[in-house]
């Protein structure tokens, strides 16, 4: 039976990141494209705030892809050559890319380590710890309420796939290699975005 996860053209744990921590941005892009239809499962229209959101980052990112191909194999290649050149485009897609990959990640990570808690829960605590510190007055209600129209959490990962046992070997894998991702990407442009 197939699940979410072998229906997403790219897993974050297919992301390719050499020994230097550089990480493939086509490869980022197209499972940062599957993490955007894991908002589809949460099954109200008021995720399309987030995802409407996470796909306009990644288009920043993509259009610096398609139109400096050889400057942009890695997201790291791709900000600092973007800097020398004096834009930030691409630069500031990926930081609020990141930070919401950073919010999905912890809340996926709030729903899996706290079976008890329902996913409005874990969902609005870690906004909490995540994007409410760069969101303005007129933003944090709009997500405070999105965090509420979460599904219940059995409903979720029912939708995931039917075979529990295979979603939840899938979901770890793909979260814990999403935390790596982020982890390493907060890293580099807190170094190097400063200015954004």
């Amino acid at each position: 039976m197939s699940t979410f996860f072998d229906e997403i053209k790219r897993s974050f744990t297919e992301v390719l990141i050499d020994s230097s921590n550089n990480i493939s941005t086509p490869d980022f892009l197209e499972a940062a494209e599957g993490l955007v239809k894991l908002f589809d499962l949460l099954g109200n229209a008021a995720f399309s705030v987030v995802q409407k959101d996470l796909n306009g980052n990644i288009t920043k990112v993509r259009n610096r892809l398609k139109s400096h191909p050889s400057e942009s194999l890695s997201l790291q290649e791709l900000v600092l050559n973007e800097s020398n050149q004096g834009k930030k485009t691409a630069s500031e897609g990926l930081l609020w890319l990141t930070r919401g990959l950073q919010f999905t990640a912890q809340a996926i990570r709030e729903t899996v380590d706290h079976p008890e808690l329902e996913m409005t829960k874990t969902f609005t605590d870690a906004y909490g710890k995540t994007l409410v510190q760069y969101h303005g007055m007129l933003v944090r209600p709009i997500f405070k309420l999105t965090m509420k129209a979460c599904p219940y959490r059995k409903d979720f990962f029912a939708k995931l796939g039917s075979d529990q046992e295979k979603v939840n070997k899938q979901l770890k894998d793909w979260l814990e290699a999403l935390e790596n991702i982020v982890s390493i990407l907060m890293k580099f442009l807190s170094e190097r975005c400063k200015h954004l």
